[in-house]
């Protein structure tokens, strides 16, 4: 049925809710010393005065603005806000059980915070909210979101990235988008294109691009001096050696060189000759140390590969264990955040800042997002890319950005999933249907509704008191018919229905339905494609091959006919079929013969049909 939009005059509980919150303003302004006039602007100006006498309608309004703003409006604290929480509060066992059913996740989150606190959490106070930074500074916290371009963004990623602008704009600070790009064998320029698209697929807003690239010169001089110090030497001991020297805390017969060996094995290592291919440079720390990151951990590898950014101008390359934590001191970094399976690492971190006479770099751990039956790593996610097990890295069965945004996630249901999980620090392994149900309640709500009738097994249905000729009339959706006859062949199949007008049937009482399409030329071709996971156990322990629980079956097309309106779908944009699921498009109509491709988004209910 087509929309109408109307203009009626105020409501006499809006006129209400103006003026309870005019009269609000004076004892605002007079309470927290800001001028009148602004609090009565806000009255005036503000959305929520519509609703500040309508619960539900206010707590949906307020719990979409929360997401992304501080006070409900401004900024500044103002009449609306105490109205807002003084008439949540009012309602009594009726505002606690909202609050518990956590339907209105950021509401509940604003609603633990004190006045006081709340009011901290805007520039002028101490700078602590729900997520707190140690030792921030407003005005001068400086962040970096540190990518690999060796594969594009994935739903862990987005989460360290969104938690660096929550930190930046709290405090007023900085982000850095640098790319640690020190391993030329799995990077290239297309990732780097693809993680900046992705950077802004999810809103996040940087001041400047940098490469770890741009400090080799700096890193090889600085690797020197911890050489000639005698803090660093080469050793060209077999790597499955090293490994377990490492682990039963053995040292190195390399270990005591001297400066003029390990400067000539170092220069060898530059020069990519046969004999520096089996050296590394390693930090000469403490093999006894409980802590294995500290036994003498690789500094920097041999690699005559060329580099996606500076060619062949370099032979040896930094780990990222070195490279990080000298960078981040070198560019002013105040605070690096890190997922907390780093955590035995960030010793390591801080005692190459020493070694270097560096700056200390505060460390801000989180857990990292880890869901069932998906594989995180780049390299195991690499290997159904390059097997053409996939259509590439944006296919949907990924957990990257582009894969889970192509299979009908939205990024505002992201960002409220990574706000609702805050800065825990909590390892374990996540479902994907609180995501999912997110992304449903936010698509729910703008879905167009559209016909489909699956090609397999569809019927006629013959109405014996129907129009003789076709015809187009706007109706309501939910109007229902009623089957007066079913006819079935001898396998007990049905093959025809016969059936007469009754507009007024109701969806809700009525217990056996269809979906029906008119035949008619205009009806389009559909192709409707569900996923499903990439393996088959709910997660890869250490040690096991993922090879071994590999999915054979991740991809099913079902042949439909759509009403024609779908013939206007663009690609991207989300819909609901009546009685079936929602669907992404993801190729558009472009011709008769060519069928328009509609991805299922999973909404939570399924367990086995969720995103990977």
């Amino acid at each position: 049925m087509a929309a109408v939009e109307v203009s009626p005059c105020p409501a006499r509980h809006e006129l209400e809710s103006q003026k309870f919150l005019q009269n609000l303003a004076v004892g605002t302004a007079s309470i927290l010393k800001i001028p009148l006039r602004k609090a009565l602007d806000a009255c005036q100006t503000d959305d929520f005065c519509r609703y500040a006498l309508e619960e539900a309608a206010c707590c949906s309004l307020a719990d979409a603005y929360l997401l992304k703003h501080t006070y409900l409006a401004g900024d500044f604290i103002s009449a609306v806000d105490i109205a807002i929480w003084v008439g949540l509060a009012g309602s009594g066992q009726r505002w606690e059980s909202l609050r518990k059913s956590k339907k209105f996740p950021n509401l509940s989150i604003a609603a633990k915070v004190k006045g006081k606190e709340r009011a901290n959490r805007h520039v002028g106070g101490n700078g602590k909210g729900v997520l707190d930074l140690k030792n921030a500074v407003v005005g001068k916290v400086r962040l970096r979101f540190a990518p690999e371009p060796s594969g594009y963004l994935r739903i862990g990623h987005s989460k360290a990235a969104l938690l660096n602008q929550h930190f930046a704009q709290e405090f007023k600070g900085k982000v850095i988008v640098r790319f640690d790009d020190t391993n030329p064998a799995k990077e290239s320029n297309d990732f780097v294109v693809n993680i900046l698209k992705d950077i802004d697929t999810l809103g996040i807003e940087y001041d400047e691009v940098t490469y770890t690239s741009d400090y080799f010169p700096k890193l090889m001089k600085m690797a020197e001096e911890l050489i000639i110090q005698g803090k660093a030497y080469v050793d060209d001991t077999q790597r499955e050696q090293m490994q377990k020297e490492r682990m039963d805390g053995t040292e190195s017969r390399c270990r005591n060189n001297s400066t003029e060996e390990n400067m000539k094995l170092w220069k060898e290592m530059s020069a990519g000759s046969e004999r520096g291919l089996q050296c590394c440079l390693r930090g000469k720390l403490d093999m006894q140390d409980p802590n294995k990151s500290l036994r003498d951990p690789e500094y920097y590898r041999c690699n005559p590969i060329p580099h996606h950014r500076v060619g062949s101008s370099y032979k040896i390359y930094p780990t990222y264990d070195f490279a990080c934590p000298i960078v981040d001191a070198l560019t002013g970094v105040t605070h690096a955040l890190r997922s907390s399976e780093y955590h035995d690492r960030n010793a390591q971190y801080h005692r190459i800042q020493e070694d270097m006479g560096l700056g200390n770099v505060e460390i801000y751990e989180f857990s990292r997002l880890n869901f069932v039956y998906t594989l995180l790593s780049k390299r195991k996610l690499a290997w159904f890319v390059d097997h053409g097990m996939v259509e590439g890295w944006d296919d949907p069965r990924f957990p990257t950005v582009k894969g889970i945004v192509r299979r009908g996630l939205t990024i505002e249901a992201l960002i409220k999933f990574v706000v609702y999980q805050g800065g825990s620090k909590n390892l374990n392994l996540m479902e994907w249907d609180k995501l999912l149900t997110i992304n449903k309640k936010q698509i729910d709500c703008y879905c167009p509704r559209h016909t489909a009738v699956i090609e397999e097994g569809r019927v006629m249905l013959t109405l014996t008191d129907g129009p003789e000729k076709p015809f187009v009339r706007i109706i309501p959706r939910h109007k229902t018919f009623e089957v007066k006859e079913i006819m079935k062949d001898g396998n007990d199949c049905i093959v025809q229905l016969t059936g007469v007008l009754h507009l007024e049937g109701s969806v809700k009482t009525t217990r056996l339905k269809l979906t029906w399409l008119p035949e008619m030329s205009e009806l389009v071709n559909l192709s409707l494609v569900e996923f499903d996971y990439l393996i088959t156990n709910k997660m890869v322990d250490e040690g096991e091959d993922f090879l071994d629980v590999l999915n054979k079956n991740t991809r099913k097309e079902t042949a439909a006919l759509g009403d024609s309106n779908m013939r206007n779908l663009q690609r991207g944009d989300a819909l609901q079929l009546e009685r079936k699921c929602y669907f992404r498009c993801d190729v558009p109509f472009v011709g008769p013969c060519n069928p328009i491709v509609l991805f299922a988004i999973p909404d939570g209910r399924q367990q086995k049909r969720a995103l990977m």
